[in-house]
């Protein structure tokens, strides 16, 4: 190892523990390994520069900014009585009703923290009224928010394809089945465990049954509600798969469709919170860019320096199967998981791992599965729980009482899932093969 690797990764280390903002400790400890070293800084510049010099970097942008119209527009309410109409009378229903209208939320925002920040608020008054418990509200929309990563269009997704130069389409399609077990497993796990977190003293009075026709009148109703933020996804999704459109141009229309939906359509979308949904995307965007660029200088002198090539060869010899590769892969992501947040981990690692992914042939759109799962895991994940966060603040709650109960979800169901995706690859490849052809995603 050379001493200007030894100094960068000693340096990032003592930053990590000092708390010191991962954009400028990107930065500056790569400029002191580069001067440790005796080489010129010029790198830096050059690198930031063309890092940023990518269109799926405008995606990111329309993505995130479609979010935000989205989560001030009003559609959370309309999608949470849609999804009431399928799932409301089962045991535990009402939960399994944040469950579901977070995964239709997902599809609109492409990220965890505004599945929490729009859901909680509107949830968790509701059910304590109810007789469940706050606290398991809470956990039960916190654990389900990162369905936002998986479900396409998703922001880490576009990230990863950034880093790794895959196709968009066939790294959106690669999450869909294992976000579809999350789910059905959050479901049988909320089945089971919901009563011990209910009062049922305060069950409301049981509700008139409603016959067929007057059934599929109330739903006829409330789907025509809902379709307008229905029609989001859709339009984004078929105007990719469609061949309509690129993803730069499906995230501007996806803009432009949240701005008629709020504005005409559910009318709550006004200047004042349009002003505020734009501060909140500049500000997602620049910390964004910034991770983005400052992490690819690092990631990049690693590279160039032999670090990367060094942590293959490493993991290579010291393990021969690949099944033991990956899960030493899956276990290094998770512990990262518990104090990064998603996108530095995506744009530090993805680099360093992928000549060892190669050596033992995964492909490279089932491992953008494995890292989407393992970076969700990490939204979830104690003690550096970005959704827990979130979700107790705006519920009242402390985050002693959220994380026991989140753990259940994160050992019964979230690692079963992420060691099907990373051990079955057809759950990850078959559809975008399906949709796009073996050429867009490679043998596997």
């Amino acid at each position: 190892m050379s001493i200007g690797i030894f100094v960068t990764i000693v340096i990032f280390m003592i930053g990590m523990l000092l708390a010191i903002p991962l954009g400028w400790l990107f930065i500056a400890s790569t400029g002191i390994g580069l001067a440790a070293g005796g080489m010129p800084d010029n790198f830096i510049v050059g690198t930031f520069y063309s890092s940023l010099d990518s269109y799926v970097l405008m995606s990111i942008g329309f993505f995130v900014f479609a979010g935000s119209l989205i989560s001030a527009g009003g559609l959370s309410e309309k999608i949470v009585n849609f999804s009431y109409m399928f799932v409301g009378k089962i045991r535990g229903g009402m939960t399994l009703v944040g469950i579901i209208a977070t995964f239709f939320m997902s599809s609109l925002t492409g990220s965890a923290v505004p599945c929490v920040s729009a859901l909680v608020p509107l949830l968790v008054p509701r059910l304590e009224a109810l007789g469940y418990k706050k606290e398991y509200t809470t956990a039960v929309l916190c654990s389900s928010s990162f369905l936002g990563y998986l479900i396409p269009p998703s922001v880490p997704a576009l990230i990863y394809c950034l880093v790794a130069q895959q196709s968009v389409a066939a790294v959106f399609l690669s999450t869909v089945f294992p976000a579809i077990l999350l789910v059905v497993g959050y479901a049988v796990l909320n089945y089971f465990i919901c009563s011990k977190y209910i009062d049922h003293s305060k069950a409301p009075a049981e509700e008139e049954r409603l016959n067929f026709p007057q059934y599929a009148r109330k739903l006829r109703k409330i789907t025509w509600q809902a379709l307008p933020a229905l029609g989001c996804p859709l339009v984004i999704l078929v105007g990719i798969y469609g061949g309509i459109c690129t993803p730069n141009e499906a995230g501007a229309i996806a803009v432009i469709y949240s701005l008629v939906v709020g504005f005409f359509v559910y009318r709550q979308l006004n200047g004042e919170r349009l002003k505020t949904a734009m501060m909140d995307t500049v500000i997602s965007i620049g910390v964004i860019a910034l991770l983005i660029a400052s992490g690819t200088i690092l990631s990049r002198y690693l590279v160039r320096e032999g670090a990367a090539q060094a942590l293959a060869d490493n993991m290579l010899g010291m393990f021969e199967s690949p099944e033991m590769i990956l899960l030493s892969l899956n276990l290094f992501l998770l512990l990262m998981g518990m104090f990064v947040e998603a996108i530095p981990i995506l744009i530090l690692t993805v680099p360093l791992v992928l000549p060892i992914m190669i050596g033992i042939n995964v492909n490279l759109v089932h491992l953008g599965a494995i890292f989407l799962v393992n970076v969700g895991l990490g939204v979830i994940t104690p003690p550096f729980a970005m959704s827990i966060f979130v979700g107790t603040r705006l519920s009242g709650t402390t985050f002693q009482q959220v994380a026991p109960i989140m753990l259940k979800f994160l050992f019964y169901v979230g690692i079963p899932v992420l060691m099907l995706t990373t051990y079955i690859p057809a759950l990850s490849t078959w559809l975008p093969t399906l949709v796009l052809g073996p050429k867009a995603v490679g043998a596997w």
